[in-house]
């Protein structure tokens, strides 16, 4: 048998510190792209270190993280630019050296 779940009103939410709350917005576009990016992200962890996949694996982590560099820009959130920007730099190197030795 399944539990219920409770839906609570406005106000619960508002007051509650123990009731969970996402700090981020739904659906919005943000959230979407941030979803997206992960699915990158973790597509190309999921084929790490597996031989004759790895222009495939940098090539993932590069539209990942440069999705995420661009929800890093639309938040304003610093760490996330720097995260990013810095690993983006360090793929796209990673997969010009791949692409040309």
């Amino acid at each position: 048998m399944r539990a219920r779940v409770r839906e609570f009103t406005k106000e619960e939410l508002e007051r509650s510190k123990r009731i969970f709350k996402s700090a981020t917005p739904k659906y919005t576009f943000d959230w979407y792209l941030k979803w997206i990016a992960s699915l990158f992200v973790l597509s190309a962890m999921s084929i790490r270190g597996v031989v004759g996949m790895e222009v495939i694996d940098l090539s993932l982590s590069v539209i990942g993280i440069a999705l995420w560099l661009v929800v890093s820009f639309l938040w304003k959130d610093r760490a996330l630019i720097l995260l990013n920007g810095v690993g983006l730099m360090f793929l796209v190197k990673n997969l010009v050296t791949y692409l040309v030795v």
